[in-house]
């Protein structure tokens, strides 16, 4: 079976491959501007489901995996940095806040035509910063091109203080969330991955834990 992953982004590249999925990256070019502060998670959704759309038409013998993700603070979506300047603003009103990662993920079947998409949230509490080190850290050039101005897999992750919900979402892929998407769609990413031995069920499970 052949995937493809509909995104330029090196570290949901990296998380396919950390699972052990082979995959072919062929970005999309649809643009990010749709999504808007009132539905972020629907919106993400949609972005998502456009852009594996969009290289599902071309390539129509594979799996098409897109993801877009944004940060939302006080309502309002903190995309990609325009600049410099642009990201050190944004890390400034973030600082010692907690904020909103809303992830759109979908999967297409290009051979069958079926889909599925949704989308995740985690929220995420940064450190306070000083002005040094959010210089610092924008002399990286770390946050230029992230959403929101930082890479929690990065040196970012020195800003973190805590996060509720699912790590892999901040990153930009949640992987829980893709395996169902995948199983929607009649595909079984554990077999995939372990070499044709799948694992049955769903990996959503309950929040409770387990009784002792």
């Amino acid at each position: 079976m052949r995937f493809v992953l509909a995104s330029a982004s090196p570290a949901r590249a990296e998380l396919l491959r950390q699972i052990g999925l082979r995959f072919d990256v062929v970005p999309s070019g649809i643009a990010e501007d749709m999504v808007n502060g009132n539905d972020p998670g629907e919106s993400v959704a949609a972005v998502a489901l456009a852009k594996a759309r969009h290289v599902a038409r071309s390539e129509r013998d594979a799996v098409v995996i897109a993801a877009d993700t944004v940060i939302v603070l006080d309502g309002e979506v903190l995309g990609k940095p325009a600049d410099a300047d642009d990201a050190r603003n944004m890390l400034r009103r973030m600082s010692g806040r907690w904020h909103q990662v809303a992830s759109g993920l979908a999967v297409v079947d290009a051979r069958s035509g079926r889909e599925a998409a949704c989308h995740e949230v985690t929220l995420v509490r940064m450190a306070s910063l000083s002005a040094s080190a959010i210089d610092g850290y924008v002399g990286t050039g770390e946050p230029l091109g992230k959403a929101g101005s930082y890479a929690i897999q990065g040196r970012g992750a020195l800003f973190v203080e805590r996060i509720s919900g699912c790590y892999f979402n901040v990153v930009g892929l949640p992987i829980a969330r893709l395996v169902d998407l995948a199983r929607a769609v009649g595909v079984d990413l554990m077999r995939e991955a372990f070499g044709g031995y799948g694992v049955c069920g769903s990996t959503q499970g309950s929040d409770d834990p387990p009784s002792r």
